[in-house]
């Protein structure tokens, strides 16, 4: 395991699970809106002409930081789940923290696109709309790679000026939307090289259970990535596997091939608690030396 450097003490803490309450993963200062704090803007709009997912619509968000200057390149995180990731008041609440940590200069400035998973409308009357969340997401190769990049983004991005650097590219995701993020990512090192994958399902809903053996082989030649996971000692075991381990054993992978990463581990079931609680910590780590703005 890759431990936080000393230039983040709460993250220290946080890598020592055990001794923790649940009740310590609240909310901290700054998942909170600042009066002093410009806000960023949330556009929104809807994608139905995917060639990579025929037949599907999704929703999708486009936050755009107070400081952010079209003469210049800003970077750019990718959140699955966006609807619940951008959300003002949920666990993670991204145009908040990302308000506080650019004012702070505690990150660069950032546009974050959230993108929701894709539904195929019904065929018969009084029928739900179909999701493809699990095969969109848990899926090996690139065909989510292809959607994001070819299809949402161009999309989603129109009259952005954000960065071409892979260095200034993350994407990140809860849950299957964890693994969703790290196959981006393993796929499309060229696009994304920052990853952060809570309570990632690392297990065999459709085969990604075989990560751990594909990093070990890259040890070689690894990928350039940087790699943040957050799992607890809660999360599921089921017939698909056992969350813990799975993300245990992908962290010892990473650390076999030596890939800049860390794994903080703590006591909360599958949700976003824990992984909310240490979101703006988590950023800190991932941007730790990029250049200040």
């Amino acid at each position: 395991m890759r431990f936080f450097p000393p230039l983040f003490p709460a993250l220290l803490l946080l890598a020592v699970p055990l001794l923790r309450s649940a009740d310590h993963y609240q909310l901290g200062v700054d998942s909170q809106p600042r009066a002093d704090v410009p806000r960023g803007t949330v556009r929104s709009g809807t994608f139905t002409t995917s060639k990579v997912f025929p037949g599907t619509t999704r929703d999708y968000q486009v936050y755009i930081p107070a400081s952010y200057d079209a003469a210049k390149p800003a970077c750019l995180m990718v959140f699955f789940d966006g609807g619940g990731m951008m959300s003002a008041t949920g666990a993670y609440r991204v145009p908040v923290v990302f308000d506080n940590l650019i004012a702070k200069k505690d990150m660069p400035v950032t546009i974050a696109v959230g993108i929701n998973p894709g539904t195929v409308a019904p065929t018969a009357p009084g029928a739900k709309a179909r999701s493809q969340r699990s095969y969109e997401y848990d899926s090996l190769g690139d065909a989510n790679a292809r959607f994001v990049l070819d299809e949402l983004l161009p999309e989603a991005l129109k009259g952005l000026n954000v960065t071409a650097d892979p260095a200034g590219r993350a994407v990140c995701g809860n849950s299957s939307g964890g693994i969703a993020a790290f196959t981006v990512a393993w796929e499309r090192p060229a696009a994304f090289r920052k990853v952060v994958s809570h309570i990632g399902s690392f297990t065999n809903i459709q085969g990604g259970h075989v990560y751990p053996g594909l990093i070990r082989k890259s040890k070689a030649e690894p990928k350039p990535l940087r790699v943040f996971l957050q799992d607890g000692s809660s999360d599921l075991d089921n017939l698909h596997g056992n969350w813990p381990l799975a993300n245990h054993d992908l962290a010892a992978a990473l650390k076999y091939a030596g890939y800049d990463h860390t794994f903080v581990f703590g006591t909360e079931g599958h949700n976003g608690k824990h992984g909310g609680a240490i979101f703006p910590d988590t950023l800190r780590w991932l941007w730790r030396d990029w250049p200040k703005n």
